[in-house]
């Protein structure tokens, strides 16, 4: 579905192997200092909008550049002093004809590629593992897993003074979760709860709001869909790595509109069987489990890798 787009940008990417250099040192999860490209994609729909952006990149360039040398050129050539009399030309057939059709192939060559990634986004690549909805309040999110296992929860941030009240109630908040690590735990995107899917699967986001309008924004899968009060809006994603995922609501909502992180943890099939079972029963035991586990293969690989 997203071969299209990814099979048109694919010299771009071969070409354009300088600008990706920082965003392949870049944590997959989470945003970086002075990141300069999108966030390294883990999903089909990242992957293809990352393709299209770079497509129209080898546009604009040569747009910007041929436009600033023709103002250079003009700017010389036809200045008052090199020109005393001006010239009275008002009329060139050729020049009219080249700067209507120029921009018309430029745009059908954007246009094709955009409506094929458009579609994609709408159209699931097989049908959907799980029905998650999501909802925004002032200010956090609470998350409804439909299926033959249903589970609601809230996810709230942690390790923040201004919603815990002081800086030990915030430390406490983490050190209770087992969140101490800042790597990879960050402030203003580190929550209590986080939403786990299983790798490779895809997962239909119902998005709604319950006050005013939040915005589901989770920039790694390429998300972002409006939450409105009364409505729910239908997008979904498919990840290809596992890992924590941050997002973050990106709608003004009101005065703690920076407190309202997405977090998506991306764990095998097994481990999601597992936690969907004791999350049932208890929400609490069930990250505890999940996260020894995800910790414990980490090490597994480090071992390995040394």
């Amino acid at each position: 579905m997203f071969n299209p787009v990814k099979k048109l940008a694919c010299a771009a990417f071969a070409s354009a192997g300088v600008l990706m250099v920082g965003a392949a040192q870049a944590i997959a999860a989470q945003p970086t200092p002075w990141q300069k490209w999108h966030q390294p994609a883990a999903s089909p729909g990242m992957e293809a909008i990352e393709a299209f952006d770079i497509w129209t990149f080898w546009f604009i360039v040569p747009i910007t550049l041929f436009v600033m040398a023709l103002l250079a050129y003009v700017m010389v050539k036809f200045r008052a002093s090199a020109n005393p009399v001006p010239s009275k030309v008002t009329h060139n057939t050729s020049i009219e004809v080249v700067w209507t059709l120029a921009p018309v192939a430029i745009l059908i060559a954007l246009a094709i590629p955009s409506f094929q990634l458009l579609t994609s986004q709408f159209n699931p690549p097989k049908e959907p593992f799980i029905t998650i909805k999501a909802t925004g309040h002032q200010w956090y999110w609470e998350y409804e897993y439909q299926g033959d296992v249903e589970l609601t929860f809230e996810s709230r941030p942690i390790g923040s003074e201004v919603i815990a009240g002081s800086k030990e109630a915030a430390l406490k908040e983490r050190e209770t979760l087992g969140k101490t690590d800042l790597k990879k735990y960050p402030n203003l995107l580190a929550v209590d709860n986080e939403v786990v899917v299983p790798v490779g699967e895809v997962i239909r986001v119902l998005v709604t709001a319950g006050d005013v309008i939040h915005n589901f924004a989770m920039p790694a899968f390429g998300l972002k869909m409006d939450g409105i009060p009364g409505r729910s809006n239908e997008t979904f994603f498919q990840a290809t790595k596992e890992g924590l995922y941050y997002g973050q609501c990106s709608e003004l909502c009101g005065k703690y509109h920076a407190y309202m992180p997405i977090a998506i943890r991306v764990v095998s099939q097994d481990d999601f069987d597992v936690w969907q079972d004791m999350a049932g029963d208890d929400l609490g035991a069930a990250y505890e489990a999940l996260i020894a586990s995800v910790d414990e293969k980490e090490k597994t690989v480090e071992v390995a890798g040394n």
